[in-house]
């Protein structure tokens, strides 16, 4: 078995040696990965700069891109072969709910399914995670049970992990997204030369985050597995949206 392991934390980030470290035991392990921090970089591409690659001591691969040119130019151009699988993460913070849609490294597991590759995306719900190790525990069942289990051709799975010893995390539950209240607002400050700067301020408060939800499993204590559909089509409204276009 062949994985593309890629995350949006950057390659000398923590998470990502753990997650490929695990996954040999496994599997035939290549890892191309920002080279520096890109986290909410979303499924931005970049096309208007050359990108390069970057080989270092440990075999794995840097690439001066966002999550999405790394398993891009990874999958076209750098792995000897196709990889069997995608596997992104694992990131230093939750990736759940409205959280998703900026998340890098969902991002880079929907670039593997966009080239047309299942995979997976792996969280640890923690601002400053120490358990990383539990979680590329996780992956590494789950990556088995994939085996088994083939995606829908459509899907990726996004993971969600509470930072706490392998021992003590309650199981695992498939979850929807829940969602979060409105973003807090930007902060205006200025730089030492006193212009106007703003940063952006930090995400809403948890809104949905009651049973079924990513959100409520990881707070009790389970891993959430959330299916994600890379079509973002609302097929329920496409009929009644066509019937009031004709009136227009």
């Amino acid at each position: 078995m062949k994985l593309l392991v890629s995350n949006d934390d950057g390659v000398h980030a923590p998470g990502i040696k753990a997650l490929a470290e695990a996954l040999k035991a496994i599997a035939s392990v290549e890892v191309v990965a920002p080279d520096r921090n890109c986290s909410a970089a979303s499924n931005s591409l970049t096309l208007t700069n050359p990108l390069r690659i970057n080989r270092l001591d440990n075999g794995y691969i840097s690439v001066n891109g966002t999550p999405s040119d790394c398993v891009h130019i990874a999958i076209r151009e750098i792995c000897d072969a196709e990889p069997d699988l995608v596997v992104s993460g694992i990131n230093a913070g939750a990736n759940m709910g409205d959280d998703t849609l900026y998340s890098g490294t969902v991002a880079a597991a929907m670039e593997g399914r966009f080239q047309g590759f299942p995979a997976i995306a792996i969280s640890l719900s923690a601002r400053a995670p120490k358990h990383y190790d539990a979680a590329a525990q996780i992956a590494v069942r789950i990556v088995e049970g994939l085996k088994a289990h083939p995606l829908p051709a459509d899907q990726i799975l996004n993971v969600n992990v509470p930072d706490l010893p392998l021992e003590q995390i309650k199981g695992i539950k498939v979850t929807r997204l829940g969602a979060r209240h409105r973003a807090e607002g930007v902060v205006r400050t200025t730089d030492p030369a006193g212009r106007e700067i703003f940063w952006l301020g930090p995400p809403g408060e948890e809104l949905d985050a009651g049973e079924g939800t990513d959100f409520g499993a990881v707070a009790a204590g389970y891993v959430s597995i959330t299916p994600l559909t890379v079509d973002l089509t609302a097929y329920s409204q496409l009929n009644a949206l066509a019937n009031w276009i004709e009136k227009i």
